[in-house]
């Protein structure tokens, strides 16, 4: 089976067809957020921190960090945010930008194995990206179009996933670091959105042993209560075989559909991760009166009954 391990400086995080699912917390991206993008312009960092540790307490296991911002010095401002989120948060980090110089200098700085978002079938994109990989022996997402765009055909966009992971071995990067995001399109506009990236996510661990991600909350766009839609679309991708998705973590109900998730694919042993996120507390002053019980039921001298 294929395991991709990204780390930090400090932690490791396995995304594998037997592991939980994991989760890489979208929100540190200023695209729709014109406050966000102001501040971090400025270089106002403190929204991108709160962000940042929310989405780790919310269950977020890596961190997507993406500074496109127009007419902005986006290399600078995105190594910055990976120096500030390093030494506040041990997850690891998905560097994320469409500029590979953007790209390069977050490489520069991070410690650790970083995910690098993204790579596309595009010949120039190709050879400006995969050497990168190799140089800094990070993992990459590999998006599955190219020139001729996105295809409503699987298998264009399976053969494009291949062409990508064969090229990246080419460069010397294994398999096992390529993680190929097969592309959620809006179901509101294609009614087959969904049964597409089931398919092709299946075909991709099959055919070519590769883990999955995703922007899961792509397939909801312009549609009514959104996270009840991406909470059905993520159980069901998990169930397909879909390994890690970016999405966004304070969603109590998508976490939980997460969760539901691995306990049913047995990759929650014991439910213990679903137990300590769910179980209910004790009621108040319940263990009070379990102690002061539990010293009535004594025998003299004080000592504990044993069996």
């Amino acid at each position: 089976m294929t395991d991709t391990v990204i780390s930090s400086h400090r932690k490791s995080v396995t995304i594998g067809f037997d592991q939980p699912f994991v989760v890489i917390g979208e929100r540190i991206n200023p695209t729709g957020r014109k406050l966000l993008a102001e501040q971090m312009k400025a270089g106002d960092y403190s929204r991108v921190q709160h962000d940042a540790l929310a989405q780790v307490a919310a269950g977020a296991q890596i961190l997507d960090v993406n500074a496109g911002i127009p007419l902005a010095d986006e290399p600078q401002i995105l190594a910055d945010c990976i120096r500030l989120l390093q030494s506040i948060t041990d997850v690891p980090l998905c560097i994320d930008s469409s500029i590979v110089e953007a790209l390069e200098a977050g490489l520069a700085v991070y410690q650790g194995k970083a995910l690098l978002n993204s790579v596309t079938g595009e010949e120039e994109r190709l050879e400006r990206v995969l050497p990168l990989v190799r140089k800094y022996g990070c993992a990459v997402i590999a998006i599955s179009n190219d020139e001729t765009g996105i295809s409503e055909d699987i298998n264009v966009r399976f053969n494009v996933a291949r062409r990508i992971l064969q090229r990246a071995q080419d460069h010397g990067i294994p398999a096992a670091d390529v993680i190929v995001d097969p592309l959620v399109m809006p179901i509101g506009a294609i009614n087959s959105a969904g049964q597409q990236v089931m398919q092709l996510v299946r075909r991709l661990r099959e055919e070519l042993g590769v883990n999955t991600t995703c922007g899961a909350s792509n397939l909801s766009f312009g549609l009514p209560h959104r996270n009840g839609l991406n909470s059905a679309f993520i159980s069901m991708a998990i169930a397909s075989g879909m390994t890690s998705a970016i999405t966004n973590p304070l969603h109590p109900e998508l976490m939980q559909a997460v969760r539901g998730a691995n306990v049913i694919m047995g990759h929650d042993p014991q439910c213990a991760a679903w137990m300590r996120n769910y179980r209910e507390p004790p009621p108040e002053g319940s263990e009070a009166r379990g102690r002061r019980s539990s010293r009535r039921n004594r025998p003299e001298g004080g000592a504990a009954p044993t069996a």
